[in-house]
């Protein structure tokens, strides 16, 4: 009996009623449910504190840009390395770094947002394994294998994605908001972000960056489902870096640091994605080779 008779023994095992599979779908979804409202209530309770997590960014770039002034040089080392606080910030006044709300109920609003984000990601385990239980009986042996490291390598570079956010380039763009302020002749015009848009920001930028970041994901699904080749991605390599280019500047801040900040990770896991597809290439073929010889 060859590999694909005994996957297909196995799906035929597996197979039930529509009805059963209805009522099993209804118990994952509670699960899925419970899990993110238990996720939800507890980040809802830290929310203050998950939000002056987020505030850290800014905190170190106010920091350093009250310490040097607005023409001062500031290396991007002590940002990152701030943020990071592997390094002492700068004493400052803390009420300098200042956020706003105008509307009675923004910051509950807020609240709720972030506790609705971080419940996702908290409750992602569980949302993840449930989706693989209830798919996995109609998988073949070789694609259930496939599916289980796809389920930690996306929420791995979804979270690469967020920190490079957190860590480099929301310092560089708060920095750079900063220094575009207008003080002096009896005008002030300074930075006062809104407690909701600040959130939208980094919203905006960790999903950007995490769904970026999937890309050898992605690209390594295509080469297993054979939509894709590695000899058609390497030499569609120039059109992809024209293409990586564009979607960094359309989900970035207008600016070239923050752009290159994205374009050059999504190069680098292009490049790494070509070898993923060729090493389920060169996988495939030697599992058709050994097929032959066992037939």
């Amino acid at each position: 009996m060859t590999s694909f008779d005994r996957d297909e023994a196995d799906i035929e095992a597996s197979r039930a009623p529509l009805m059963d599979h209805l009522i099993e779908l209804r118990g994952r979804l509670l699960i899925c449910v419970v899990a993110f409202a238990v996720a939800f209530i507890g980040c809802f309770a830290f929310s203050e504190k998950l939000y002056l997590f987020l505030v850290q960014p800014y905190v170190v770039s106010a920091a350093f840009h009250q310490t040097v002034g607005a023409h001062g040089h500031v290396s991007p080392f002590d940002l990152i390395l701030g943020t990071a606080r592997l390094i002492p910030v700068p004493d400052v006044d803390h009420q300098s770094v200042k956020l706003i709300y105008t509307a009675p109920l923004e910051i509950l609003f807020t609240k709720m947002k972030l506790a609705g984000l971080g419940a996702v990601i908290v409750a992602f385990p569980v949302l993840a394994w449930q989706l693989y239980r209830f798919v996995a009986p109609g998988l073949y042996r070789n694609e259930k294998g496939a599916f289980l490291p796809f389920l930690i390598a996306a929420p791995v570079l979804f979270l690469l994605g967020a920190a490079l956010v957190y860590f480099v380039m929301l310092p560089f763009v708060m920095w750079f908001s900063l220094s575009q302020q207008i003080i002096g002749d009896g005008v002030a015009a300074e930075l006062l972000p809104k407690v909701s848009d600040y959130l939208n920001l980094v919203t905006a930028l960790i999903l950007a960056f995490g769904l970026c970041f999937q890309l050898p994901v992605v690209m390594t699904l295509l080469g297993l489902a054979g939509l894709i080749s590695s000899s058609v991605m390497a030499k569609g390599r120039r059109y992809a870096i024209v293409a990586v280019v564009v979607v960094a500047a359309v989900v970035t801040p207008p600016d070239p640091i923050s752009q290159l900040m994205l374009a050059v990770p999504m190069v680098l896991l292009y490049e790494v994605s070509i070898w993923c597809v060729r090493i389920i290439e060169l996988r495939r073929k030697k599992a058709d080779a050994d097929e032959g010889l066992a037939a």
